[in-house]
């Protein structure tokens, strides 16, 4: 998949979370104080991060999973502790050494294993089960359909990923377009009616044999997100 709009936003990406403002992401994903609009993104982000770890198995020892944009590495370490084997991938080289810097010693019987690089290089291997937590919002539906299809061939069981859904208050915020200081701004995200993405994974080639399952919406503060689950098989 070299489609030139997915190089050029997926650059884009690598840049501002490995240089414009990992030390950003580097408090918010910690338990150091916030302010008020980053600890609803903290909040929205954590119970986003416990929603797809609740939609997989509860116990994952022999499983692979794909922690597709990674960050910190929080939703890579329980799932280690559950029993995974979790490769663990981020564009960015900063948030990589940041998340093995914080890897707990002991995982008991699970592992992770950190990679800096694109989550769909076919080298990383086939999973179980593959996560992507707001690592596909920033992407035009049509390369969030790609992606998911590069990915399809290579996980037995589900895919489990989050996009911006289209909403009111989402665009409301967009309008505004102040989340953040102007230097440390994230990329901005695309927001997809679900209906719309739905009916594109559907009739995606590349995902026949998959179909749309559980889906939930996150909606706390200044983080809006919303979890799908494609799932392989009746």
């Amino acid at each position: 998949m070299q489609q030139t709009s997915y190089v050029e936003r997926r650059a884009r990406i690598e840049h501002y979370f490995d240089r414009t403002a990992p030390h950003v992401w580097a408090r918010l994903t910690s338990d150091a104080p916030v302010s008020g609009i980053r600890a609803t993104v903290r909040a929205g982000r954590d119970r986003m991060r416990a929603t797809l770890l609740g939609w997989l198995p509860a116990d994952l020892h022999g499983a692979r999973i794909l922690d597709a944009g990674c960050g910190t590495g929080a939703l890579s370490v329980e799932a280690a502790r559950r029993g995974a084997e979790v490769v663990a991938v981020d564009l960015s080289p900063t948030l990589v050494k940041l998340a093995e810097e914080r890897l707990p010693a002991d995982l008991g019987f699970g592992r992770v294993t950190f990679h800096a690089g694109d989550m769909l290089d076919a080298a990383l291997g086939e999973f179980d089960h593959v996560v992507g937590m707001d690592s596909l919002i920033h992407y035009e539906p049509a390369d969030v359909v790609r992606a998911l299809t590069a990915l399809a061939p290579r996980t037995r069981h589900s895919m489990l990923f989050t996009f911006a859904p289209r909403t009111p208050a989402l665009a409301a915020m967009h309008a505004v377009g102040k989340l953040f200081p102007r230097g440390d701004r994230a990329p901005a995200i695309v927001p997809v009616a679900e209906a719309t993405l739905r009916e594109a994974l559907q009739g995606a080639p590349g995902l026949a044999g998959w179909h749309a399952a559980r889906t939930s919406r996150i909606a706390s503060g200044f983080y809006t997100s919303q979890a799908m689950e494609l799932a392989c098989g009746a």
